[in-house]
């Protein structure tokens, strides 16, 4: 019995360890690991509009109109409103739905979004 409860600990230890360090590396939790300074695509106009216009402003998603999520991402007005939301959505991996962004992309939003997203 004693042996049997030693094995649980550990393995309860164990999985705590494994998802405590996921969430720190950006895995579930918001947070991320990119190094800003080293960023330089991050510009509303030529970087991040382009990005969220070709992946997240589609019909069915967030275009004009759209109740999804956040609702519509078609100008700087509403992408900076939902900046906390899009910038979990990017990070946790749940967005975009139809298309896969690159860690540049990613890195690129992360970034302008923690600049305070500035209309730039």
């Amino acid at each position: 019995m004693r042996k049997s409860l030693i094995v649980i600990c550990i393995l309860f230890f164990s999985l705590f360890t494994i998802i405590a360090c996921s969430k720190e590396n950006g895995g579930n939790g918001g947070g991320s690991s990119v190094d800003c300074s080293t960023i330089s695509n991050k510009f509303f106009a030529a970087d991040i509009n382009p990005i969220i216009q070709s992946s997240c402003n589609q019909a069915g998603c967030h275009a004009s109109g759209s109740s999804n999520g956040p609702g519509a991402l078609t100008n700087h007005a509403q992408v900076q409103a939902s900046a906390s939301a899009v910038r979990a959505a990017i990070v946790s991996g749940r967005m975009p739905l139809n298309t896969t962004l690159s860690t540049a992309q990613k890195n690129s939003i992360i970034c302008w979004i923690d600049s305070g997203a500035p209309n730039n």
